[in-house]
C-alpha cells in the first residue's frame, strides 16, 4: 500500500459510478425474473454483482495504470497518483474477484457464478487487454462486459437464461458504443495523447458521429423488441418508443453539430456532452420501465 491512501482511494478503484449503472441493471433482471429468491440470498447476489464489477474496474485501473497517468481526466486516479501500489491492487481485484463468484455460487446457483465470472473475465481479458489498446472497436465488443448483469440477475433466481435478459444484455450492448463515443468525441485529445485507439482518434470526429447515429438507431429499434415479441407490454413499448426517440434526436444533434473542416466540434462538443448525459438517463428510465411494466401486466 503506497502511504497517503485512504479508504476512499480503495473504493475509487472499484470504479463506483459504473458499479452503481451495473447494479441497477443487475436488480432489473433480478426483479423481473420468474420465480421467488429469498430477500437474504438476493441481497447477496446483488452485493457479488456489485463486488464482481468493482473489482474489474479495480483490475483494469492496475492494467491501465501508464495511460491513465497520461490522461487528464484519469491521472489523478489511486495508482497513477502514487497512493495505492500496483501490486496491492491487483491483489485486491484479484481476491474479490474470486470471492464474488464464490459467494455468487453459494447463494445462488452455477449458472449465475459462471456468468459473473465470464463477465469479470470478458471486462478485464478481452476488453482492458486485448482489444482497448489494439482497435477502434474495442467499445463495440468490449461493451458485452457490461451488458451481462441482467443476464446474471435472472439466472440468479431461475438458473437459466431466458429471452427477456439476453434482449436486455443486446440493449446494453448497443447502448455501450454511442454512449463511449460521445463520450471520446471530447476527450479525444486525452486518447491520443495516451495512445489509445479510439474511434475519433482514429477515424476522425466526423465519422464517430455517424456512428453514433446509426448505432442509436439500431439500439432504438432493439428497444422495441421485448414489447413486440411479447416478453414486455405496453407500458414498456411507449416507454422505449419515447425514450428512443429522444436518443435519436439527441444523436442528431451529434452529427449536425457544426464542425470545422476536419470535423472537430465548434460548440466545444456541446451536443456530445447533451447524448453522454442523456443517454445514462435513457438507460436507467428504459430498463424502470421493465419491472414498472410487469407489475401491470
Amino acid at each position: 500500500m503506497a502511504g497517503g491512501s485512504a479508504v476512499a482511494d480503495w473504493i475509487n478503484l472499484l470504479k463506483p459510478r459504473v458499479v452503481v449503472l451495473v447494479v441497477f441493471t443487475g436488480v432489473i433482471g433480478l426483479m423481473v425474473a420468474p420465480g421467488h429468491l429469498n430477500p437474504v440470498l438476493a441481497f447477496t447476489a446483488i452485493l457479488a454483482i456489485a463486488v464482481a464489477a468493482g473489482a474489474a474496474g479495480a483490475l483494469n485501473m492496475w492494467y491501465e495504470r501508464d495511460i491513465d497517468a497520461l490522461m487528464r481526466r484519469t491521472r489523478n486516479r489511486p495508482i497513477p497518483a502514487g497512493r495505492i501500489e500496483p501490486d496491492a491492487a491487483l491483489s485486491y481485484g484479484i481476491f474479490l474477484s474470486v470471492a464474488s463468484v464464490v459467494v455468487m455460487g453459494l447463494a445462488t446457483n452455477m449458472v449465475a457464478a459462471v456468468a459473473l465470472a465470464v463477465s469479470i473475465a470478458f471486462y478485464v481479458l478481452v476488453y482492458t487487454v486485448w482489444l482497448k489498446r489494439r482497435t477502434a472497436q474495442n467499445i463495440v465488443i468490449g461493451g458485452a462486459a457490461g451488458a451481462f448483469p441482467p443476464v446474471i440477475g435472472w439466472a440468479a433466481v431461475t438458473g437459466h437464461i431466458g429471452l427477456l435478459p439476453v434482449l436486455l444484455f443486446a440493449i446494453v450492448f448497443l447502448w455501450t458504443p454511442p454512449h463511449f463515443w460521445s463520450l471520446a468525441l471530447f476527450a479525444e485529445i486525452d486518447y491520443a495523447r495516451a495512445g489509445v485507439p479510439m474511434l475519433p482518434v482514429v477515424a476522425g470526429p466526423r465519422h464517430t458521429r455517424w456512428q453514433i447515429m446509426l448505432y442509436t438507431l439500431l439500439l432504438v429499434a432493439v428497444s422495441l423488441l421485448p414489447w413486440a415479441l411479447h416478453v414486455a407490454g405496453p407500458i414498456y413499448g411507449a416507454a422505449a418508443a419515447v425514450l428512443g426517440a429522444g436518443y435519436i434526436v439527441a444523436s442528431w444533434r451529434v452529427l449536425r453539430d457544426a464542425q470545422d473542416a476536419g470535423g472537430h466540434s465548434l460548440t466545444r462538443d456541446a451536443p456530445a456532452k447533451a447524448a453522454f448525459r442523456y443517454s445514462l438517463l435513457y438507460l436507467a428510465l428504459l430498463f424502470a420501465a421493465v419491472p414498472l411494466d410487469a407489475a401491470f401486466r
